[in-house]
């Protein structure tokens, strides 16, 4: 048993060995393409899809957007809006109490009239968070806000154009400065009793209470060397098609909205005029219409400030990532797999069957991860497996027929050898057996000669012509000799016969001397033999009853059966000739000692007391056959 699944565990490891090689280099070279950056973009448009199909979420009420669209800039006949305008929409804001006001107009020069009133209205209040911007051309927020009610509106763009991720805070020649989203959602939380500070698993990053906001590092995610200065985030933006209440700068002068709205609110004043230009582009959520792939600025500010409070408040999951180490043995996993599709399924068809599940199972996972906040590498996991249990599944193909194409021309030379073993073979044995002898005058020999040598080439030429005949991968007859060919789908009981027929009549000297000679052939239960099993059967036969002809001199008496007895088969050959004993095992001794373990039989040749020999070759019925 343990060489036999020794041999199996060699077996298997020389198959697997075929596709593990490449497939292992297919792994290195992906890995080697991500890290130098050339999936990036492939991998952005990935995240960006999983994004933009999450579940739809409700509109989050604490952020109201006071949008000023074309509408208002008609109404005004005016742009920019004037002072006078800003303060008198600061001023009825106010009146409903918001918690903290953004805006996010930049007002580093007066915008007359009104300029002295928008001073004061600003100076009137600590709630209201003004912009400016810092990177990396400067724009100067209003003279009248102290640093505490500045936030800086930059936004950092992918080399894409689109953005994903926003800045908290970065250093600047005037001190460091912190986002206006930043600055809202800060004054927001402080009402809660929550406040900013560093962060405990990372230092750098930026918490409140017991949330902290991931940090983005230059390879996080799909990026590759990424300028990650100051602290930036992920930016989850919130999925749906109302994300956040709007309203416009003549629905608040009108009063056509609910003061609900502004109470205890984040408001955060923007501009939302298509020909003021003021968006940015994205693919991660529903855009603009009929400007695809843009959100105005305003609403970019309102993503950032309810992610951040959503995550603190809500427990809404931030954007994160794995570390490196993490990431490419996911990769490498799903690679690894893809090598064990192709060497486990055995067809192509049911490759792309498995490829296809196995697909749709690493994007059914990446894709639940991003909603729970994760981002993992999809695009270089789904091309190594495509590539592995795909490509190399062709390997494997053309690794089987050539092993097929070797195993078959292993079977027809051992066939070819078997039939000349038992026909010239015998018959130039008999030639050589003649020129040794010393009893037959010369005339004499060379006339014995001359027939064995005619016979000889009478049975090379019928071999030949058999092989011409068909292919042998295809055949299932057994030829014997003067053109005796049998048919080995009959039942093997009466093809055994006929073996022994034919052998029996063949010119070796001992059979001349049998004198009794019994035979019986019950019919066998084939079921679990195949054609190959029935030819070496039939193989051992003849070959049991040519040593008798050659070997066992003094023979009388021969006994052939095949019968069944204690769920066994048992084929034997019995005479009482003095036959050969030598240690050594032949050629045919070997090929029937192999013949029994295909058969999960035994086979045994022993020399009898006093005199004859036993040769045996034994296999299960079916319905004891060993699993």
């Amino acid at each position: 048993m343990y060489p036999r699944l020794w041999r199996r565990i060699k077996e298997e490891i020389a198959i697997w060995r075929v596709g593990t090689l490449p497939g292992l280099i297919m792994i290195t070279l992906v890995v080697i393409t991500r890290l130098i950056g050339s999936m990036q973009s492939l991998e952005w448009l990935a995240y960006d899809h999983f994004l933009r199909i999450r579940p739809e979420e409700p509109i989050d009420e604490r952020v109201l957007l006071v949008g000023i669209n074309e509408d208002d800039i008609r109404s005004l006949q005016d742009y920019p809006i004037p002072d006078r305008d800003l303060a008198a929409l600061l001023l009825k804001l106010q009146s409903y109490q918001p918690k903290v006001i953004g805006l996010d107009i930049y007002r580093d020069l007066p915008v007359n009239p009104g300029h002295t009133e928008l001073v004061a209205a600003l100076e009137k209040f600590p709630n209201l968070i003004a912009i400016e911007k810092v990177l990396p051309e400067q724009i100067a927020p209003p003279a009248a806000l102290p640093p505490e009610q500045l936030g800086f509106a930059d936004q950092i763009l992918d080399s894409d154009g689109k953005l994903r991720r926003i800045l908290l805070g970065t250093p600047t020649p005037e001190g460091y400065k912190l986002s206006l989203s930043l600055r809202l959602a800060k004054v927001y939380l402080a009402h809660k009793g929550l406040k900013l500070e560093n962060g405990i698993r990372d230092r750098a990053a930026m918490r409140f209470g017991n949330t902290e906001l991931p940090r983005f590092l230059p390879n996080s995610g799909g990026y590759v060397r990424t300028d990650a200065g100051g602290v930036q985030i992920l930016l989850n933006f919130r999925s749906g098609q109302g994300r956040f209440r709007i309203v416009s700068l003549s629905d608040i002068t009108s009063n056509n909205f609910n003061p609900d709205w502004i109470r205890d609110r984040i408001v955060i004043i923007g501009m939302t005029a298509p020909s003021r230009r003021d968006f940015m582009t994205t693919a991660a959520v529903p855009s603009i219409k009929p400007a695809t792939g843009r959100v105005y600025g305003v609403e970019i500010q309102a993503h950032a400030v309810s992610q951040i409070i959503s995550a603190v408040l809500d427990s809404r999951p931030l954007l994160k990532t794995w570390d490196e180490i993490w990431e490419y043995l996911w990769i490498v996993a799903w690679g690894c797999l893809g090598i064990v599709i192709a060497g486990l399924t055995k067809s192509p068809l049911t490759n792309l069957v498995v490829f296809g599940l196995a697909s749709f199972s690493l994007l059914a996972i990446s894709y639940l991860l991003i909603i729970w906040g994760w981002w993992v590498p999809v695009v270089p996991a789904v091309i190594i497996l495509a590539l592995n249990s795909i490509e190399l599944t062709a390997l494997y193909q053309y690794d089987l027929a050539l092993r097929s194409g070797i195993k078959v021309r292993q079977a027809i030379i051992e066939r070819t050898f078997e039939t000349i073993h038992n026909g010239p073979l015998q018959s130039l044995a008999k030639a050589l057996k003649l020129v040794r002898s010393q009893d037959l005058p010369t005339d004499k020999l060379l006339l014995e000669l001359e027939k064995e040598i005619d016979k000889l080439n009478h049975e090379l030429r019928g071999i030949y012509e058999f092989l011409q005949r068909e292919p042998l991968t295809q055949d299932s007859s057994l030829y014997l000799g003067n053109s005796l060919i049998l048919n080995l789908q009959d039942p093997l009981h009466e093809i055994l016969y006929q073996v022994y027929s034919y052998t029996l009549d063949r010119d070796l000297p001992y059979f001349k001397t049998i004198r009794v000679k019994v035979r019986t052939f019950e019919p066998v239960d084939e079921q679990r033999l195949n054609i190959e099993h029935k030819r070496g059967i039939c193989r051992f036969l003849e070959e049991a009853l040519c040593n008798v002809g050659k070997h066992a001199t003094g023979v009388t008496r021969l006994e052939v059966s095949c019968s069944s007895s204690e769920g066994w088969y048992t084929l034997s050959v019995v005479d009482d000739g003095l036959g050969i004993n030598s240690p050594k095992e032949g050629r045919g001794t070997q090929q029937f000692r192999n013949l029994a373990r295909q058969l999960k039989g035994k086979f045994r040749r022993v020399n009898l007391s006093p005199r004859g020999s036993l040769c045996e070759l034994s296999w299960p019925i079916a319905k004891f056959w060993r699993r």
